[in-house]
């Protein structure tokens, strides 16, 4: 009896299409040195344009709060209005690793509450993974999903649910907190987290972390020494009013669309749209 075995992508980014990419094709990507690129998606259109250029890892972030639903913080958003987000991208994608963030309340009281939150996700969204927020006290948490066979990414550094702990968005990890954020980083590599993102701490820091675990780092404001990085989408395509030092903007989106709209807008009003190859006879 023949039996066929799935051949690991040449690249995470770009690489052969075919499958999806999984969380082994992650630890490969980190057993070769490559680095990689994650971009946040929460709709089907976008996911379809992002997994086509080939983005390996799509994730449908709690960002969603702020630049889905206009709130200025990602605590307001639920399970159940990121469950649709979810969804669109796993449709609108064929090739990328789609994670779900586990938003704020529903997963801190209990291993139990975890499990239950990233079942929905896992299936009635179809995600292939969860990203959850925290150090050594979330551990029970991370071995319960992974025991469950729910793979599971951890977030350190400035974890946004917990902005009114912090007093604001800071750098987090100087100091005496560093040490702490490193060893909370070995507890979650060895309670089975597949990956880690490191978010705005000193990049000494973060090269430190990532050398010393043998699971990728994504780095959002944590310098160039990260196995991978991530950034929200509308921010590196510059529809941000006011994004965070650690964002480079590849595009002015928002003039671009201001443009559009506007040059519409004079045509319907002027008459002009829509001409004769617009209508129907």
């Amino acid at each position: 009896m023949s039996s066929s075995v799935t051949s690991p992508p040449t690249a995470l980014y770009g690489g052969q299409a075919g499958r999806r990419i999984t969380v082994r094709d992650i630890a490969a990507a980190k057993e070769r040195g490559e680095k990689w690129p994650m971009v946040t998606a929460y709709d089907a259109m976008t996911a379809r344009v992002f997994d086509q250029a080939g983005i390996p890892v799509l994730l449908v972030g709690d960002s969603a709060a702020m630049v889905v639903y206009g709130h200025d913080s990602t605590l307001p958003v639920s399970v159940d209005d990121l469950l649709p987000l979810t969804a669109a991208v796993v449709r609108g994608s064929s090739r990328a690793l789609v994670v779900a963030d586990l938003p704020f309340g529903s997963y801190q009281s209990s291993p139990q509450q975890a499990l239950e939150t990233a079942a929905r996700f896992m299936k009635e969204a179809g995600a292939h993974a969860v990203k959850l927020e925290g150090g050594r006290r979330v551990l029970p948490q991370v071995e319960a999903l992974v025991s469950a066979g729910i793979p599971v990414m951890a977030h350190l550094g400035l974890t946004p649910q917990s902005v009114n702990a912090f007093g604001g968005y800071r750098v987090q990890g100087r100091g005496q907190s560093g040490d702490e954020l490193t060893s909370d980083a070995k507890d979650l590599e060895y309670a089975g987290a597949f990956s880690v993102v490191l978010e705005c701490v000193p990049a000494e820091l973060a090269e430190r972390v990532t050398a010393s675990l043998s699971i990728p780092t994504i780095g959002i404001g944590a310098g160039p020494a990260t196995d991978a990085q991530v950034l929200v989408w509308q921010d590196l395509m510059g529809l941000t009013p006011h994004p965070a030092k650690f964002v480079k903007k590849y595009f002015d989106l928002a003039r671009e669309m201001d443009r559009a709209v506007r040059a519409f807008a004079d045509e319907v009003t002027t008459g002009a749209f829509p001409a004769t190859e617009h209508s129907y006879h």
